[in-house]
């Protein structure tokens, strides 16, 4: 028969019994390689162990692959908070005295935010707000948000340093149940406080809440 052979790098060969082999050189580490043990392929990086094996048995006893989703971590549960607090100091159809939510927007917000506003470009936001208030008038519903701006700027760091603390979390959770107390009894009703007119507010205040308690969890 005709017999055609090459050197080891891999090299195809008749042989009489008509079949075709393959020698590949010596696997390295990190590199793709065929095994003869197991019909496919396998991918071994250095430091990772994957057991092929055991992943091929799950599969044949019916268990396919599985997607799990990652839990609301402490970070985006502040911003939440933040997010709901902005809302309801801008929500209208709501009686809440929305001064309480100016200091839970400065106990729940992330810290990346509140660097932000107490850095370079917070500075000179707060200052160009400054000089449009002084010289036009701007919507009521803008000034607590300026008013949380500042109160950020100039809060020392004995009030800061209550972020992330169980201390700021229970305070932060009695702020956020006494405005649910006040939002729900101003609107006589639950079912009018889901009304057109002040379901957006009662949306934020519920999700402060709930956030203030997973927050002390």
């Amino acid at each position: 028969m005709l017999t055609l052979s090459l050197s080891s790098a891999y090299s195809p060969s008749f042989h009489n019994r008509h079949t075709l082999s393959l020698q590949s050189p010596p696997p390295q580490s990190g590199l793709l390689r065929l095994t003869q043990d197991t019909p496919y392929l396998r991918f071994n990086p250095p430091g990772v162990s994957v057991n092929c094996k055991e992943v091929m048995k799950r599969n044949r006893r019916g268990f396919g692959p599985v997607c799990y989703s990652a839990p609301l971590t402490p970070r985006s549960l502040q911003w939440i908070s933040t997010v709901s607090s902005a809302v309801l100091l801008l929500a209208r159809g709501t009686g809440v005295q929305k001064s309480f939510a100016v200091p839970l927007f400065a106990l729940q917000a992330p810290a990346s935010l509140i660097s932000w506003i107490k850095g370079e470009y917070g500075i000179w936001t707060a200052f160009l707000a400054l000089l449009v208030r002084l010289f036009f008038s701007i919507p009521g519903e803008l000034e607590l948000p300026f008013i949380a701006l500042l109160l950020v700027i100039v809060a020392p760091y004995q009030v800061l340093n209550l972020r992330g603390t169980k201390e700021g979390v229970m305070l932060s959770l009695v702020i956020a149940g006494y405005l649910a107390f006040q939002h729900f009894t101003r609107a006589g009703s639950l079912r009018k406080a889901f009304d057109q007119s002040s379901v957006v507010a009662t949306l934020a205040i519920i999700c402060i809440v709930a956030v203030s308690c997973l927050l002390l969890i």
